[in-house]
């Protein structure tokens, strides 16, 4: 399980004073969870994953998986960004084989790794393919199929379908949803969309504007329906989803949003 306790950052800006990005933030991800901050751009969502990917030191608090502090990045922890990170000189099959490059697996196991990972994303056929051939959703399922081949405890994903057209991100959210169904994956996932949210989300985290609280918590079971169907259409229409949605929506917009209990 990986354990967000009392999470702060404060960072130094460049003029000498103190940005407080990330206040007392605290939640767990439990096993077989897909959790999902929410947020306005600048509500500390990128900062809390950078610190549980070990890229943003804490100012106070700690973050622990399976009982052990976070303190660098690991191979235990899978990342994937907004925009791909692939290296536009390797082709997709290397790409994908790069962590476990780095783990001195050998070339013949890495490779046979890289192409059952690429088979999961679909992408099987475009093994030999640069990333300059892609699309972008193309890209991001490398990202995704990159960041399992280490097979990490924990799959952080940073906004990874924001850059993608609606129909793309329809695609590429089920896609997540069959993966987290077929791996049981933990999952903590960043957005800015309600419906995104509560489509993938078992756990959905709202956070309130700098510095970033946990402000609401809810726990929601539409993302099995999407697993199980792959039909998006029946669940956002769901008298509940509506609602949900509608509450998560007054209080992001809401001027003073009150924290919740836990």
């Amino acid at each position: 399980m990986l354990q967000v306790r009392n999470a702060t950052v404060r960072f130094d800006a460049a003029d000498g004073s103190s940005v407080h990005a990330l206040d007392a933030v605290s939640f767990d991800i439990p096993p077989d969870a897909i959790v999902v901050a929410l947020g306005a751009s600048g509500c500390g969502k990128s900062t809390l994953l950078n610190a549980m990917a070990g890229f943003t030191p804490l100012s106070d608090g700690e973050i622990l998986l399976d009982g052990a502090p976070i303190s660098k990045p690991g191979g235990d922890r899978g990342v994937v960004f907004q925009k791909d990170t692939l290296l536009p000189w390797a082709t997709v099959l290397d790409n994908v084989a790069l962590g476990l490059r780095y783990a001195g697996v050998d070339k013949k196991e890495r490779h046979r790794k890289a192409r059952d990972l690429l088979a999961l994303v679909g992408l099987d056929e475009f093994a030999q393919k640069f990333p300059y051939e892609l699309s972008g959703g193309m890209r991001q399922r490398v990202g995704i199929a990159r960041a399992l081949a280490t097979d990490p405890k924990v799959l952080l994903m940073d906004e990874p379908f924001g850059a993608l057209d609606s129909l793309t991100r329809e695609t590429m959210q089920q896609l997540l949803a069959s993966i987290w169904a077929n791996t049981r994956k933990q999952v903590f996932f960043i957005t800015h969309a309600i419906e995104e949210a509560l489509t993938l989300g078992t756990h959905i985290l709202v956070m309130s504007p700098r510095p970033g609280r946990i402000v609401a918590r809810y726990e929601a079971d539409f993302v099995r329906r999407f697993a199980a169907t792959g039909d998006i259409g029946p669940i956002q229409a769901d008298p509940q989803f509506v609602c949900l949605r509608e509450e998560i929506r007054s209080i992001i917009h809401s001027p003073a949003p009150s924290r919740r209990a836990a």
